[in-house]
């Protein structure tokens, strides 16, 4: 049982921990995005009994005042909080910048004169660009194919730096392409599903040859709680992965069978990223976290896509479907 600290709670994959951690037994403190409307985000859908076990603390990861004040009597760190949809990014990359670099090192400063005892640092699969080599392990080259991915790259590296100067225990968690339930209509699966339960005929989509490796959300957040519970994985980058890869276009296929199988595919030119952005292939190796953990996925991608099916069914309300979300 630790005192615990996750930046991001309200996003989709924060959400998740916040609940997996308290089932564990830890003590959280769930850091959320300040804003006037006193939304918690995702934390705001669960149950009261869960919600009156986490201590909220109200935020801007670009504020280090605020950053130190959160992590005061804090063990662990689980650091999540960051901008990522790429399309935004595109328009408004200053905004990733103070974001996901500054706020990394808002993270790391304070840690540093807390002396805190671990720190969980998330990156991404996009780091690596499209892949020059499959499966795509931790030695892979990086390559900023977008302002979002060399935002995550910069904030890994400077995550890196603090844990070679400082003998900080620092480890770099990089998931693969995460979804499940709560996930925003900015990512291709729920984009795909809400189309097709709101009845339309055609489903709107960008570039459909993209390979992606999808790890259900539950199994991510498995891999950051096992990667935590390791001291081998210190000053350690370790992806997770499932080590399978699916193009956009069988996905979106395999979507439409289990939904509506008379709807077709319209391949939309605003939805298309620009040519030397696209990341085209994406299939990470997962034998570093088999190796120095515990972690193995526990679902397919159909059991992973069956539940978050019946998820966005039952919140369809939670969804603007006739925009395209950036």
């Amino acid at each position: 049982m630790k005192k615990v600290l996750v930046t991001g709670s309200d996003g989709f994959i924060g959400s998740h921990l916040v609940e997996d951690l308290l089932k564990q037994g830890h003590k959280v403190r769930a850091f959320v995005y300040y804003n006037s409307f006193n939304s918690w985000g995702w934390l705001d859908t669960l149950p009261k009994k869960i919600i009156n076990e986490i201590e909220i603390f109200t935020g801007d990861i670009r504020d280090p005042n605020g950053v130190r004040e959160s992590m005061k009597g804090i063990e662990e760190v689980y650091h999540l909080a960051a901008l990522i949809a790429i399309p935004f990014s595109y328009h408004s990359p200053d905004s990733y910048v103070d974001t996901n670099i500054k706020g990394t090192l808002n993270v790391l400063q304070a840690a540093r004169d807390l002396g805190t005892s671990r720190i969980l640092v998330t990156s991404t699969s996009e780091v690596y660009g499209t892949a020059q080599y499959v499966p795509i392990d931790e030695k892979h080259p990086y390559q900023g194919q977008s302002p979002y991915s060399a935002t995550k790259i910069g904030a890994d590296r400077i995550a890196e730096s603090f844990y070679r100067s400082f003998d900080m225990p620092i480890t770099i968690v990089r998931p693969f392409n995460t979804y499940g339930p709560r996930q925003s209509a900015r990512a291709v699966i729920p984009t795909i599903i809400t189309q097709l339960l709101a009845g339309k005929e055609e489903i709107k989509l960008g570039s459909l040859t993209p390979t992606r490796d999808f790890n259900y959300v539950k199994d991510t957040v498995q891999g950051f709680i096992e990667i935590a519970k390791s001291t081998n994985t210190i000053g350690e980058e370790i992806n997770i992965a499932t080590q399978q890869e699916i193009s956009i276009g069988e996905l979106a296929q395999e979507l439409i069978n289990q939904i509506n199988p008379n709807v077709k595919i319209i391949c939309e030119e605003e939805r298309l990223r620009p040519e030397k952005s696209e990341v085209n292939r994406l299939l990470g190796s997962n034998e570093k976290i088999k190796r120095i953990t515990n972690w193995k996925p526990n679902y397919t991608l159909e059991q992973g896509l069956s539940e978050t099916i019946e998820w966005i069914e039952n919140n369809l309300d939670k969804y603007k479907m006739d925009i395209y979300n950036i």
